[in-house]
């Protein structure tokens, strides 16, 4: 799919109806797709992209009254390959960037996406996921300091049982509206709104069973572990879903 057969997503929405582009990142293997097919569940249609190896989600939604069409676009694992195609992020309005809490890599992985991204899409909002939070709720009681560092909104969220899902992407694309209309104050909106916000207390309450952390896995800030980080970006991604 060449860029110019994309639709315009810069072009301004006619009155009742407009479209946007937000673009998922991170390694092979983090639940990228799911997290797409889990928010939209039957309400979507995919497209696959074959010629770059990419899955389009179309999702059609009201905010505010308007009609919003928004195409969720996916890696379907060229990330394996060590490289975006430019198309993949041109017209972009939001990212997010997802990395799996269980393994370390890929959260180690995150500085080399987020440099791919602000190569071709300098100024767009990005938030950052970390998703399976299901197979390792202590992750939850992690501190990541990738997504302050970079000022991003930080969700834990899980495509197995639908946690905090519906509201990462719906800020996903109340970002990339905002973007799109040139806004500027409303990613400090999105920060001051998680501030306050609160995990599903099912979490709590199993971790408070628990007591100490399953599996012996550690945060992915402990730099003292993991040390195939050391062999550069992807060289530990999985083959199968994105």
């Amino acid at each position: 799919m060449a860029e110019n057969s994309q639709p315009d997503y810069d072009k301004p929405g006619d009155e009742g109806e407009e479209r946007i582009k937000v673009i998922c990142l991170g390694d092979s293997a983090v639940g990228k797709s799911k997290l797409v097919e889990r928010f939209l569940m039957d309400g979507y249609k995919p497209q696959q992209l074959s010629t770059f190896a990419l899955t389009l989600f179309t999702h059609t939604t009201e905010v505010d009254g308007k009609k919003i069409t928004v195409d969720f676009w996916d890696t379907a694992g060229q990330e394996r390959f060590n490289s975006m195609h430019p198309s993949y992020y041109h017209q972009a309005q939001a990212c997010i960037l997802v990395f799996d809490c269980t393994r370390k890599i890929t959260y180690k992985n995150l500085p080399e996406w987020l440099k791919d991204l602000r190569t071709y899409r300098p100024e767009i909002p990005c938030l950052c996921a970390a998703n399976k939070i299901d197979e390792d709720m202590s992750m939850t009681q992690k501190t990541f300091a990738f997504a302050k560092k970079h000022s991003m909104p930080f969700y834990f969220v899980s495509a197995a049982d639908g946690t905090n899902v519906v509201k990462l992407f719906k800020d996903s694309i109340r970002a990339a509206l905002a973007y799109k209309h040139n806004s500027t104050d409303f990613m400090d909106e999105i920060m001051k709104e998680l501030e306050n916000f609160e995990l599903d207390p099912k979490y709590n309450s199993k971790l408070n069973q628990d007591g100490t952390q399953r599996n012996g896995k550690d945060s992915p800030d402990n730099e003292d572990a993991d040390k195939e980080a050391k062999d550069g970006k992807h060289n530990a991604a999985d083959t199968g879903q994105s």
